[in-house]
């Protein structure tokens, strides 16, 4: 691993035993079901599922719960441990997406919640899993987009580094926060077809009550009229059948 993937992988296992706190509890929970909702909505329910990035298992145990059969990889010890006792049955290893250690079309979809942005080579990440997906079967991406907020959150990482305190929702390590157009581009240049992004999640977990409540009845109105402002960008597509590629 490269020196900004140790210090990826060296943060989330730091904050391992926080991260499901943040995002398994309270408002931290409505914020990833939200989220876990829009990748959901893309998959079949009855599948095999390679979750990029998987953390602790949040949302590999969503798809279990659904039906499916779910393998997750992350570059953190700690997570994967972590997700490891959360979904016994599921199996788990630590690597990268831009290297997937499995066989050519291995999968039925492929997810990945609130890590895309890690990638150093988000084009080799999405050929690899171009890869290992079946004909036919779909990727959802939901992560940090590019907007007001987010050109912020260095910054808020190195004062709270600097008072050592542990934020398992940001870092500083040379992320990449994309556009509605950046994605549409990424998914069409590693061969996906059926392509769509969208902004979503206007309401994040971090705000405070008062205002996560009236974010959140908000919410819909910013994600149809003002996208700019929610948080998360959300992008799927599919691996076309042999016969669509002859036509494209």
């Amino acid at each position: 691993m490269n020196a900004a993937v140790n210090k990826v992988s060296s943060h989330y296992d730091e904050v391992a035993d926080s991260y499901d706190y943040r995002y398994d509890a309270n408002f931290g929970k409505f914020y990833y079901n939200d989220i876990s909702r829009h990748v959901m909505e893309r998959f079949p329910k009855d599948g095999r599922l390679l979750d990029l990035g998987c953390g602790t298992g949040l949302f590999v145990r969503h798809y279990v719960n659904e039906g499916g059969v779910a393998v997750g990889i992350d570059i953190s010890r700690g997570m994967i441990g972590k997700a490891s006792d959360k979904c016994a049955s599921s199996d788990f290893t630590i690597g990268t997406a831009e290297v997937l250690p499995f066989c050519d079309g291995s999968f039925d979809a492929v997810s990945s919640l609130l890590s895309f942005s890690y990638l150093n080579q988000p084009e080799k990440a999405l050929a690899e899993t171009f890869r290992v997906l079946r004909p036919g079967s779909p990727i959802a991406v939901c992560t940090l987009g590019r907007n007001l907020f987010t050109r912020g959150l260095p910054a808020l990482y190195h004062i709270s580094e600097a008072m050592n305190l542990k934020k398992a929702c940001f870092g500083a390590f040379g992320e990449r926060y994309y556009s509605v157009e950046e994605m549409e581009q990424l998914f069409y240049g590693a061969g996906f077809i059926d392509v769509r992004v969208k902004r979503c999640s206007f309401a994040h977990y971090n705000l405070a009550r008062p205002i996560y409540v009236l974010a959140k009845k908000i919410e819909p109105f910013v994600e149809r009229n003002i996208p700019y402002l929610a948080y998360n960008i959300c992008a799927s597509g599919r691996k076309p059948y042999d016969n669509e590629i002859e036509l494209l």
